[in-house]
């Protein structure tokens, strides 16, 4: 009986780890934006201020990122980054990433296409203009995944 109980309980706790671990993975973010872009940095306060944990690397080579992302024609923005398997492209709301990964979809990732005004990092005053996050896969197909303001 010690011993069924013993295996239930490494079980419980190697469970626990592993859930742990892959939630902490989870919200972990890696962005790739120019240097010089201010719109960017306002972005990820944002994600840190919603508990993620931020790695930023500058590049003049945003072009070249895109394109290893998988990112379709349409759906471009200033910044990319990588959480998980997935790719967020552009003003994408925290609640968002943590919606795409919480759901787990097939998918490549997240857009924010262009720098809509209002949407995280893009704060003008009183100013939020609609904007949708489109959810898109490898094969160029796309869905609206939210829509703000």
């Amino acid at each position: 009986m010690k011993k069924h109980t013993l295996a239930f309980g490494l079980m419980a706790a190697l469970g626990f780890s592993t859930t742990a671990l892959a939630a902490g993975a989870a919200q972990s973010i890696h962005v790739y934006k120019s240097p010089t872009c201010g719109c960017c940095d306002d972005w990820i306060d944002h994600l840190k201020e919603n508990g993620f944990e931020v790695e930023a690397t500058n590049t003049n080579d945003m072009g070249r990122i895109k394109a290893d992302a998988g990112l379709i024609a349409g759906l471009g923005s200033c910044h990319t980054a990588f959480v998980g398997d997935y790719v967020i492209e552009g003003h994408v709301p925290a609640e968002d990433i943590k919606r795409l990964i919480s759901e787990a979809p097939q998918a490549t990732g997240l857009s924010v296409p262009g720098m809509p005004m209002g949407s995280p990092g893009m704060e003008m005053g009183d100013r939020k203009d609609h904007y949708k996050v489109i959810l898109f896969n490898e094969a160029g197909q796309t869905r609206i995944f939210s829509e703000h303001n």
